[in-house]
């Protein structure tokens, strides 16, 4: 239940808008009752907070496969294909008005927050295993998913596994080049 609702609030966020989320429409796209939505996430930022961080990530997991740089690459083609998409284009859309909406960015950033947080856990075990040198693991974020959104809202073809490596592969060798400069 609680993932057809976070489903159906991502649908209806990428559709209206966050400031269009409506509480029944969310129990009807799920099919459930409007009270399981209330009962669930009584305050609004929270549901939307819950929503957008399950799609990002269902649709762009950070495995540990044991190689940092694999992993990466996987990453960034799931999220190359999920910001492509229709649902990740709207979904920009909405970060991207944040800009003037306080609420709206405190929502955004604890998305974000969240997410970072993922990848900070698979940065540490990387760095433990000599993979990485120590990193500041938001500007790694910053530097990896920046030339993602750039190429796909810009970009005159899809972003492939070769683009995903490519960036991958400076981005990391950046990192190694600088630590401890």
């Amino acid at each position: 239940m609680r993932r057809r609702i976070l489903e159906a609030a991502t649908e209806l966020i990428a559709r209206d808008g966050i400031g269009g989320l409506r509480y029944d429409q969310v129990a009807e796209l799920a099919e459930v009752n409007k009270t399981s939505v209330y009962r669930n996430w009584p305050d609004r930022s929270a549901l939307v907070a819950d929503a957008l961080t399950t799609f990002g990530a269902d649709v762009a997991p950070l495995q540990d496969s044991g190689d940092i740089e694999a992993d990466l690459v996987d990453f960034l083609e799931a999220l190359a294909a999920a910001t492509a998409s229709t649902q990740g284009r709207a979904l920009l859309t909405v970060v991207a008005s944040a800009r003037e909406d306080p609420e709206l960015r405190a929502i955004v950033d604890e998305v974000f927050e969240r997410r970072l947080s993922i990848l900070e856990h698979r940065l540490k075990t990387a760095i433990e295993r000599a993979e990485l040198p120590p990193v500041e693991s938001s500007f790694l974020a910053e530097m990896l998913a920046g030339p993602v959104q750039l190429f796909v809202t810009r970009g005159p073809r899809a972003f492939t596994r070769a683009d995903a490596a490519r960036v991958t592969n400076v981005v990391l060798a950046g990192i190694r080049a600088t630590h401890g400069t």
